[in-house]
């Protein structure tokens, strides 16, 4: 597949890294231009070009930037047709996207993704680590694959996302429609705990809406005590250890 990725953070590398490997054909794109992407993000054949080249002609469009970024790639967004799957990675940290006032009032964030870009979305990738994203990938089959959730309203945008899920190296799991993905976001048991495909349907259907916002922010206030810097995502090993004690 022709995939087109907007952001080259931690999360956009590595999808740019796995998807090449994985044999699609893919470009990646950020806001500092095409000079500025990282070598690893194109080590296994991924092209970096300007954002106004990355979603040309793909088959899926891949948004990997902060979410309050959203409404900036709107225009590029709406420039592609109807058949384009468009997947979006992103999360709500009000310390990072500053306050956006529907998501406090309760809206589901895939919800207000897809309503500032006009056009569904499928939601996946949001619930994982970067660092677990870049190191803990593995073949279908292995024994304790991490499964990340995949929310979407079309059955068949769901099943192109879980597809492409299974070829960055996890199991794919169906979330059902984005009206019910807040049981991903952060503050969520499966959020990023790294749960196998036997666990993660307990942790989605024990997720408690009203104590995310709660959840998040402490856990965000332990990561950036660790880390210090506020840029800095935590290893695995920290990361999934304190989020397991404080979302599950």
């Amino acid at each position: 597949m022709k995939i087109g990725i907007l952001g080259a953070g931690h999360i956009g590398k590595t999808l740019a890294r796995k998807l090449a490997a994985a044999g699609h054909d893919v470009t990646v794109a950020n806001s500092r231009g095409p000079e500025t992407i990282d070598a690893e993000a194109l080590s296994t054949g991924a092209r970096a070009v300007s954002m106004d080249e990355a979603l040309r002609g793909v088959d899926v469009a891949i948004l990997s930037i902060p979410l309050n970024k959203i409404p900036g790639i709107a225009a590029l967004v709406a420039d592609l047709p109807e058949s384009t799957v468009v997947m979006d990675t992103s999360n709500y940290y009000p310390m990072r996207d500053e306050r956006i006032d529907a998501i406090e009032s309760g809206q589901v964030e895939s919800l207000w993704v897809s309503e500032q870009l006009g056009r569904p979305v499928v939601k996946a990738w949001n619930s994982i680590g970067s660092d677990s994203f870049a190191r803990m990938g593995g073949a279908s089959g292995t024994p304790g694959r991490i499964a990340l959730p995949v929310a979407a309203d079309s059955d068949a945008d769901r099943k192109v996302g879980m597809a492409l899920v299974g070829d960055t190296g996890f199991d794919a799991y169906d979330a059902g429609s984005l009206a019910e993905s807040w049981r991903q976001q952060p503050g969520a048991p499966c959020y990023c705990t790294d749960l196998n495909l036997e666990q993660l349907p307990a942790a989605l259907a024990a997720a408690e809406r009203d104590r995310l916002p709660k959840r998040r922010d402490l856990s965000t206030a332990a990561i950036a005590e660790r880390v210090g810097d506020g840029t800095t995502n935590p290893s695995a090993e920290y990361g999934v250890r304190l989020v397991r004690a404080l979302f599950m």
